[in-house]
């Protein structure tokens, strides 16, 4: 069984990094290739980003009780092909009702995707290998992303629309390549028994909505993902372009030394990450991305010492980078260990709601602060947030079983 759950998980993780590196090829250059290089607008590009948010939003909902009544495999298979069918789309779209339907299709393909690979990462791993198992996930998508972002750097230009359908293309065989990949793997027997559908399963957002632990993570989930990934594209982009006064090159070198420091700290903090309570690691992430903020805020004061201003705003990409690697072992392990056995499904797609959302309001908020030139009431919000992040997790810890908590130190704990 172990062996046979081992080289399942390994098909997915291939698949999932493949998926990634495609993904990569395109996310850096949509918004250029739709407002510039087909012509349609930077309205028509907001359009097009908004799109993506708004077709997750519609169909996560649904997405929980499908993947808990059918397994995740057929939920995984339909978002691919349904991602590469978009993909596919945008790059051979022309004018702005059809990248708009590409990009409800493929953001509605890959927001089923993402909960359904979370629970096969759950059905071919055990507890005591679960958190391995999402760091090594997280690794790849963000080692996948940086390298097909440095391939497509490469193949796209400007000046041939061409290339741009290229670019899209790639990404569209490499979401195929992963329906391939996964359609492949032998799930374990025991996977597919708890697939069946139950009462429980069936009760869906009912019992969901009853677990007081459940929703705590939600809401702690909610704040994080506002306080850093819905920032990046927006407010801290704004505040390292006006306020710190870096150029949009160096911005570029501050998310490679976030993938650089995620790449890097995963595997190297993972032992120490994966021994200790999962409640208190997210703790300690708030604390670390609150000095991230006071170091984003800090840049923006040091006046003409402009490499010193540089060194501060990389180094907060870097920070936050370590924490996302802190994250990966212990969020989405804490998720799949609250969900009941036959509502695997239910948590993830809630959560991936929930993820959904706080990066939808996140860019929107940072957007309209920078707009209105409030820079230092938006570092102290965040400041705040982050903050937040620590007293919520200690207070969700309170409410977690050693199960949940801290499954490598169970023995000793209950001890």
């Amino acid at each position: 069984m172990t062996t046979a759950m081992g080289a399942a998980l390994r098909r997915i993780q291939l698949g999932n990094a493949l998926s990634a590196f495609g993904n990569g090829f395109t996310v850096p250059f949509l918004f250029v290739y739709v407002s510039q290089v087909r012509g349609l607008g930077a309205g028509t590009a907001g359009v097009v980003l908004s799109a993506f948010a708004v077709a997750a939003l519609v169909v996560l909902p649904f997405t929980g009780r499908t993947i808990d009544r059918n397994g995740p495999l057929p939920v995984l298979l339909a978002g691919a092909m349904a991602s590469a069918v978009g993909a596919l789309g945008f790059g051979l779209a022309t004018s702005a009702p059809l990248v708009i339907a590409a990009s409800v299709v493929m953001g509605a393909g890959i927001a089923v995707m993402q909960p359904a690979l979370a629970t096969l990462i759950v059905w071919c791993s055990t507890p005591a290998t679960r958190s391995r198992a999402f760091a090594t996930q997280f690794f790849l998508s963000n080692l996948g992303l940086g390298i097909g972002g440095l391939f497509g750097g490469l193949l796209v230009d400007t000046a041939r629309p061409g290339s741009f359908t290229l670019l899209f293309s790639v990404e569209a065989t490499m979401f195929v390549v992963l329906a391939a990949v996964v359609a492949s793997v032998r799930l374990p027997r025991t996977s597919r028994m708890e697939a069946a559908p139950t009462e429980r399963a069936a009760s869906g957002w009912r019992a969901l909505l009853r677990d007081r632990a459940m929703i705590q993570l939600c809401v702690l989930g909610g704040v994080l993902f506002f306080a850093c990934y819905g920032q990046f594209e927006s407010g801290l982009s704004a505040y390292a372009v006006e306020v710190t006064k870096v150029s949009p090159s160096t911005l570029g070198i501050a998310l490679a030394a976030n993938t650089a420091a995620i790449v890097v700290a995963q595997f190297l903090i993972l032992r120490p990450v994966e021994r200790r309570r999962r409640s208190r690691v997210i703790a300690a992430v708030g604390v670390l991305w609150a000095v991230a903020w006071v170091v984003a805020g800090l840049s923006g004061l040091v006046g003409d010492a402009h490499g010193i201003a540089m060194a501060m705003l990389i180094s907060t990409y870097a920070l936050f980078g370590l924490g996302e690697a802190m994250l990966s072992p212990a969020v989405a392990p804490l998720v799949a260990d609250m969900a009941p056995e036959r509502m695997v499904g239910q948590y993830n797609s809630a959560f991936a709601l929930v993820k959904q959302l706080a990066m939808a309001v996140g860019p929107a908020v940072g957007g309209l602060m920078a707009g209105a030139g409030m820079y230092p009431q938006y570092i102290v919000m965040l400041v705040a947030c982050s903050l937040g992040v620590t007293v919520l997790s200690l207070r969700l810890g309170r409410r977690l079983t050693v199960h949940q908590d801290a499954p490598l130190t169970e023995p000793v704990l209950a001890a």
